[in-house]
């Protein structure tokens, strides 16, 4: 494995990495008709949480300092309502925008320091205990992360696609 330079990144590197994993895996063989169906009008569908998966990306890397823009920002940032009015990307156009925003965010995290991970970043969650600081930023994407691929495979099982598969594909190294 990559030895980030910040020790305290020796726990999410692996998860990003993992989470990596889950989104493709999760996404493997989902149909774009299914991709935009929801449950009973009450769920969001699998575009949605996808594109806010990889909008999450997004804003990992703009805490680390990298000038890239998330082409479907509008649509998904900061977890924005669903609303069935506007034009979703596909599937294929949130994977293209992971693929090329991912190993860029993960080449950044094993070189951000500790100096830089403790910089103010401004959340406005008011929690009091979190430090609003880039290192619990980047926490809280990797729970975000978390959460958003379990809805995925939830989604996937509901709308009758075999469980996701936890097999890793060695030659994806981001």
């Amino acid at each position: 494995m990559d030895k980030p330079k910040s020790t305290k990144l020796e726990v999410i590197i692996p998860a990003y990495r993992m989470h990596t994993q889950t989104f493709l895996s999760v996404l493997s063989g989902i149909s774009e008709v299914d991709a935009k169906k929801r449950i009973d009008g009450r769920t969001n569908h699998i575009i949605w949480m996808a594109g806010n998966f990889v909008n999450v990306r997004y804003g990992i890397a703009n805490i680390l300092g990298l000038e890239e823009t998330d082409p479907y920002n509008d649509l998904f940032y900061m977890g924005k309502t669903l609303d069935e009015q506007f034009q979703y990307p596909t599937l294929a156009d949130l994977i293209a925008s992971f693929h090329k925003i991912s190993p860029k965010v993960y080449r950044s995290l094993l070189a951000v320091n500790d100096e830089q991970l403790s910089e103010l970043f401004r959340i406005g969650m008011n929690i009091p205990f979190v430090t609003e600081d880039k290192l619990n930023f980047i926490g809280m994407c990797i729970g975000r992360q978390d959460y958003l691929g379990g809805q995925m495979a939830l989604m996937r099982r509901i709308l009758n696609y075999s469980s996701m598969s936890y097999g890793v594909d060695d030659k994806i190294t981001y």
